[in-house]
């Protein structure tokens, strides 16, 4: 009997111990910095903030917008300055209350990019600013952008090559990967446009 209760502790223990490495596996590719990195000039400038702005809404009226991943506010900020409707997620709450403080009349709400707590259609855009390559399902993420997105979806990512600045190579995505898994999410169109620093895709739902 001694030996029936020790063998259950140990594989309790160890099964334990297995889902905590998983989560963090799972967890690994999200920003673990210091909350003052998201808003540091040399960041700013790398983000090219308002040309990003203005191409997630060319060619469209948009009124709406929901900042996934929103992080500090930097991208909720500069289209509430513009006078839209945002609203931001993001799994982090100490980002989020400094989210708040950044754009008070935002609305903001801690959540996954896979598990979007808003009904079809919620949103004239979907923003992703480099969150996308930090999802845990790639795929079930832009399936959630395409369903709460009504006119159109944006993503700012890393360039898939090394770099010294950002997340290694093995946690970023290629072109060709977000092309093919925004298809397969449901999206009909996706542009590609280079920035300096980063790259920039609109998706039509």
């Amino acid at each position: 009997m001694l030996c029936q209760l020790r063998c259950r502790h140990f594989y309790a223990f160890h099964a334990s111990n297995n889902l905590m490495t998983e989560n963090n596996k799972e967890h690994e590719r999200r920003f673990n910095g210091a909350p003052d990195r998201l808003r540091s000039e040399e960041r700013m400038a790398l983000l090219e903030v308002q040309r990003v702005v203005a191409l997630s809404t060319e060619g469209q009226l948009i009124q709406s917008v929901l900042d996934v991943g929103t992080g500090s506010g930097v991208f909720a900020e500069a289209f509430s300055i513009l006078g839209m409707d945002v609203t931001g997620i993001d799994t982090n709450s100490e980002l989020l209350e400094i989210a708040r403080q950044h754009v008070p009349m935002g609305n903001f709400r801690q959540a996954p990019v896979e598990a979007i707590p808003f009904p079809d259609q919620s949103f004239d855009l979907v923003f992703l600013g480099h969150v996308l390559h930090e999802a845990d399902n790639t795929l079930e993420a832009l399936k959630e952008v395409h369903r709460v997105a009504r006119r159109q979806a944006a993503i700012l990512e890393w360039p898939y090559r090394d770099e010294q600045k950002g997340p290694p190579l093995a946690h970023r995505l290629s072109t060709e990967a977000v092309t093919s898994l925004a298809s397969k999410a449901g999206f009909q169109k996706v542009e590609t446009i280079a920035l300096q620093h980063m790259d920039f895709y609109r998706l039509t739902p």
